[in-house]
């Protein structure tokens, strides 16, 4: 079964406080999940159309580890303490190759 990618990129963030706080909580949940963070935070650069926003990249066992994940009672918690309208992000969950 090949592993699964979680990339988010932000396109804003109007409250540092709320991601902030979105963090304490995400990181640990999404880690007890299997996750593994393999990079974070702003591109050193960007090509082509490429945009120089927060971008994270969170490597699972497999597709359904990371939707368990995303789902899961940690994860809904830290998104309850994210807030609605405080950043606006793009998150997918891709297959390796």
């Amino acid at each position: 079964m090949p592993k699964a990618y979680w990339v988010s990129t932000y396109r804003s963030i109007t409250n540092p406080d709320a991601l902030a706080a979105y963090g304490k909580l995400a990181s640990p949940a999404l880690t007890a999940m299997g996750g593994k963070f393999l990079a974070r935070g702003i591109p050193a650069f960007a090509k082509e159309e490429g945009l120089l926003q927060r971008t994270v990249l969170i490597e699972f066992e497999s597709v359904a580890h990371a939707e368990a994940a995303y789902a899961s009672p940690g994860y809904q918690e830290a998104l309850k303490a994210l807030g609605t309208g405080n950043v606006v992000r793009d998150i997918r969950i891709i297959e390796g190759a």
